[in-house]
This record gives C-alpha cells, structure tokens and sequence, in this order.
C-alpha cells in the first residue's frame, strides 16, 4: 500500500467518486428516460400508420420502419414451472445462468460435488461503507 496516502484519505476519495458516479447516472437516467418516452411516441405513431396502411414495411430516406411482434413469456407459478420442466426433460425452457447464491450454497455444503465444465473465479474485493455521520 503507498504510504504517503493514508487509509481514511483512501476511503474519503473513494466515497466522493462513488457519490459522483451515482450523480452521473441518476442525470444519465433522467434525460434517457425523457429520450425513451419521445421514442415511445413516434412507434406508438409509426405502428398506426403501419396499421392504418397495411404495411409492415415502409421505406424512407432516413431508414426502413419494419413492423413485427414482439412475444414474451414469463411464469407466476415457479414450482408448476419447474415440475412441468423435470416432467418433460425440457431444460432448456431456462436460460443457462447458474445462480450463484445456490452454487456457494451447495459448494460450500458438499465441497465434492462440483458439477462438471463449472468454472469457479474467486477473487479478493473490498466494500466500502460511510459512516452513519455521512461525512
């Protein structure tokens, strides 16, 4: 560690910086957001017209508007979710992350259970607190 620096200086800079960072981003957030709603309204536009004409293409001079659908899907029952997908072998119906929570759960319980291709990154960080004076 430089020695000419001390801990509580460290600290301090530190804690300045992530406050400037969180004001960026809350500025950012706040003019993306009004960006966002403008866009809103010209899709909102364009799909009428799109609709209005029968078209699911238009061409301009400035850019091609390309009409499609947009399908999600989503679960509010996890346990029928997850018994439908061991009742079907259908895996795949999840996307492939691993939770980690469960994964240091398990490791952590059952050392030699490390599933096989599991890949394991561990490194040292620090967290940084403010004092309950906000100073």
């Amino acid at each position: 560690m430089t020695e000419d620096i001390s801990v509580d200086k460290l600290v301090a800079a530190y804690i300045k910086m992530r406050d400037k960072r969180s004001e960026l981003l809350k500025e950012y957030e706040t003019a993306d957001s009004g960006v966002k709603e403008q866009m809103e309204v010209v899709e909102a536009k364009l799909l009428e017209l799109c609709k209005t004409i029968g078209a699911d293409n238009i061409k301009t001079q400035h850019g091609t508007v390309i009409r499609g659908v947009k399908t999600r899907y989503w679960t509010s029952d996890w346990a029928s979710m997850h018994k439908f997908i061991l009742e079907h072998q259908m895996p795949d119906l999840l996307e492939k992350r691993v939770s980690q929570s469960t994964m240091k759960q398990l490791l952590d319980e059952n050392p030699d259970m490390m599933p096989p291709g599991m890949n394991v990154d561990s490194k040292y960080s620090v967290t940084i607190r403010r004092n309950a004076s906000g100073s």
